[in-house]
């Protein structure tokens, strides 16, 4: 769909992350991570006592699992995004530090 967007094909070999800096459009995942992270700063600023953050904070030992590897939960992603982004989650409590943290600009 970007190749149509700047009149190109796929026979004319050029390559995605250049298409995507013509058309100004980021990766997908960091877009997914600004995401989640935004997510997560929401819920720990809601009140203790709050559906979604009770749930969010449920110990994962309450939660029956089934053989195998176990899955990734939202906890540990979230907690690897912060650690990547060199993130301190003190930080949640100012709204507009944390949006300014997370912000992935878009490409102009």
């Amino acid at each position: 769909m970007l190749c149509r967007m700047i009149g190109k094909t796929r026979q004319d070999m050029i390559g995605n992350v250049t298409i995507r800096e013509r058309v100004g459009i980021y990766p997908m995942v960091e877009k997914l991570v600004e995401n989640r992270l935004r997510w997560f700063g929401h819920v720990e600023r809601r009140p203790v006592d709050d559906v979604v953050r009770r749930v969010y904070q449920m110990e994962e030992s309450q939660v029956k699992r089934g053989r195998g590897r176990p899955r990734k939960t939202i906890r540990k992603i979230i907690r690897k995004d912060v650690e990547v982004n060199k993130l301190d989650p003190n930080m949640i409590y100012d709204r507009t530090i944390w949006c300014n943290l997370i912000l992935v600009v878009e490409l102009t």
